[in-house]
Parts: structure tokens; sequence; C-alpha cells
């Protein structure tokens, strides 16, 4: 069985409420060593995320002018506000988390396998997710570094499933495996049977790799008309 995000979230999740000011999101990042935040509604519903990088706008935006003191003029608020960088600008004004935060979040379903948190991360470019039930409410999150814990499984453990997946005892086939390197020898009544129990072997939690030392007695596959066979 494959993990899911359920197995591998932290439930003890740093979080702010959307009234939140900029003193107390900042405050939390530094005081929990993170460098985001969900953002939460009054039903603890996840709004946002609200991260080191939205807190900086406000000083990057600053620094384009003389002084801290300085603010402006109205045509150049007017332009930021309207421009492509008008999203920097408007969070360059927040006071709170919700007016700070980067909306709507990117989240995931406690039962989705780890493999979908992954994907979303990548495709995102994000290095947690909020993990969040039927109503959008915050259970906990997952992060990268959690998403690691898949592949620290013991070997033994990961040689039992293998060995449970490519019914190993029923067709006599050695398994071994070796930091995670599952290695496959022996010799099966098919080809196609080969072919399958390398996918199995590699769709287990905590595989890094599979060596492939099967044989078979009967080359199915090649009498398949697509592979030219008779």
């Amino acid at each position: 069985m494959r993990s899911t995000v359920s197995n591998v979230m932290t439930t003890e999740v740093a979080a702010v409420n959307q009234k939140a000011s900029f003193h107390t999101v900042a405050e939390l990042l530094i005081d929990k060593g993170v460098s985001g935040v969900p953002v939460l509604d009054d039903d603890n519903r996840v709004l946002g995320v609200v991260s080191e990088a939205d807190l900086l706008a406000k000083e990057e935006f600053k620094e384009r002018y003389y002084g801290d003191d300085y603010r402006p003029p109205l045509c150049a608020r007017v332009r930021h506000t309207a421009g492509s960088e008008g999203s920097g600008y408007r969070k360059s004004l927040g006071e709170t988390a919700g007016e700070l935060m980067t909306s709507p979040a990117h989240v995931i379903d406690p039962d989705a396998p780890v493999v979908t948190a992954a994907r979303l991360m990548d495709r995102y470019g994000v290095k947690r997710l909020p993990v969040v039930d039927a109503d959008g409410r915050l259970l906990g999150i997952v992060s990268r570094r959690d998403l690691i814990k898949v592949f620290l499984l013991p070997d033994k453990d990961i040689e039992q499933r293998a060995r449970d997946a490519v019914r190993a005892d029923t067709y006599g086939l050695n398994v071994t495996v070796t930091d995670g390197v599952v290695t496959l020898s022996g010799t099966l009544p098919e080809h196609s049977q080969a072919v399958t129990a390398v996918r199995l072997a590699e769709n287990i939690d905590g595989v890094v790799a599979v060596h492939d030392e099967l044989g078979w007695k009967h080359d199915d596959i090649a009498d398949l008309p697509m592979w030219g066979g008779a």
C-alpha cells in the first residue's frame, strides 16, 4: 500500500488568522523557523499562505525610493497598482496577514498519495502544502522534507512489501534490498510477468531503484503483432 499525505504530514501547524498583524506574522516565522504559514479565517479555513517573500515586499518597495519616510506621489502609486508589479505594491502596503498573503493557497487532501503532493509542489514551485478537509479546514501541513520520509523505510520492510507485490514465494523469486535499491532475480513463466514485477516493485514506497535480473520461459511479448512476431 502506498503512503498518503496523512502518513507523513505534520499536524502541529504554525498558522495565523487573517487579522494577525504584520509584526505577529514576522515573529511567528522567526520563532518557528519556517518560511511561510497558512492564513486562516475564523472557521479555521485556509485562505492563503503568507511567506517571508510576502513580508519582504514592503521593504523591497520602500528601497525604490530615497527614504523610508518617502511616500510616492499619486501617479507612481497608480502606476504600480495597475502594472505587472501591482500585487507586490499592494502587499507592500499590507498591515495584516490577509492583506499580505498569497491567495488562493495550493492545498491537498490528506488521502492523496505522497507522489501527488510532490507533483503539486513541483508544479507550483512551493515548499509546502496545507492539508485540508472537505470543507477547507486546516488539518496539517506537508513539506518537501516530509515527503522524503518515505525513502527512510527500513530495507527489511521494503523487502517484505516487494516480496508480497511480486509474489516471490509463489514463483520462487529472489528479492534483496540494499539502501532502498531492490534487486529481483529468478525465472517467471512469461516475459510480461517479469515486466509487471519490475513495475510493481518500482511503485513501492521507499524504493530508490529496481535492478532487473529476471528471466522468463516464454516471451509472450514478442508474440504480439506490435512486436513483429507471428
